[in-house]
Formats: C-alpha cells, sequence, structure tokens
C-alpha cells in the first residue's frame, strides 16, 4: 500500500494541473476525464509518447444513451515507480501539445 501511496502521489503531482483526475478511494488506477475523446486521446498519447491508456468507453456499457467511461482514459499504476512518473510526464507533455 506504501508504494501506490507513493505512486498515486508523485503521477498527481505531475497530472493533477493538467487533468481533472483525483485519487480514487480503493484500486491501483486513475480514471482523469480527457480534453478530447477517449479514444482519439489513447491513439495519440501511443502515437506520440509511448504510452498506453485505455479507453473508458470500452470497460463500460452504455445505458440510457449514456456510456459513463466515454471521455476518460484508465491509467494503471502497476510498472514501478520511475516508470509511473516518467509516463506521467509524458502524458503531460502531451497535454500541453493537444492543448
Amino acid at each position: 500500500r506504501a508504494l501506490y501511496t507513493q505512486k498515486f502521489s508523485a503521477v498527481l503531482d505531475i497530472l493533477s494541473d493538467k487533468l481533472d483526475v483525483s485519487k480514487p478511494d480503493a484500486g491501483f488506477y486513475l480514471w482523469p476525464k480527457t480534453p478530447i475523446s477517449d479514444t482519439a486521446f489513447a491513439q495519440s498519447l501511443y502515437e506520440h509518447e509511448h504510452v498506453t491508456v485505455l479507453p473508458g468507453r470500452f470497460l463500460a456499457r452504455q445505458c440510457a444513451g449514456i456510456n459513463p467511461g466515454e471521455n476518460r482514459v484508465r491509467i494503471a499504476l502497476v510498472a514501478e515507480l520511475e516508470q509511473c512518473i516518467d509516463a506521467a510526464h509524458r502524458i503531460a507533455r502531451r497535454l500541453d501539445e493537444i492543448g
């Protein structure tokens, strides 16, 4: 738990000014809101920064015309701390480029 606390703290320090994201009550995923569609964001992030995130719409079902995962991505903090920090910097760089 201490390691995940470190990961969340480090990654959120980097991303919280750039994305609507907060520490979850449980789990090891972040679910930030994306500035563009979740699929376009995931593709752009992989293409330009070689970071893989999962579009939120792939993990939820549409109900009453709404997909609760739409325009969110799942960021898994399962890699080593240094890799999570590096990925967060790459995500931040891509966000700056997207505008």
